[in-house]
């Protein structure tokens, strides 16, 4: 796993990513995005990719991760999306809850108003 301290320096962050800062603007993936491992880590793969992998054996937030990497947020969407067009992760948004039936909700307030 990562190391807190000088781990994070620069130069560092720059290598692991390629140089690259930012995922690009199409990335599907937020802060509560769940992740979901589609393999386990290969021999010879980064590190960080390993890493992503092994927490994602169950479904785990982008925040989840970046924080377990103690990487920053654009760094760890750097990695994921490197992940997602491999083929090695899949990305699920939570599901919005879906609001009451308004037929429903009428029947219940004709109930009441019965009362």
């Amino acid at each position: 796993m990562i190391r807190p301290g000088r781990d994070d320096a620069p130069d560092r962050l720059y290598t692991i990513t390629g140089g690259r800062s930012r995922s690009g603007p199409d990335t599907p993936f937020d802060l509560v995005t769940r992740v979901f491992a589609e393999c386990d880590p290969m021999a010879g793969m980064q590190s960080e990719h390993a890493a992503i992998l092994r927490m994602c054996e169950r479904p785990t937030t982008v925040a989840e991760i970046a924080a377990g990497l103690r990487l920053p947020l654009s760094i760890t969407r750097v990695l994921l999306t490197d992940l997602l067009a491999a083929g090695r992760v899949s990305a699920r948004h939570p599901r919005k809850a879906a609001g009451p039936d308004p037929h429903i909700l009428e029947q219940v307030l004709v109930a009441l108003r019965a009362l």
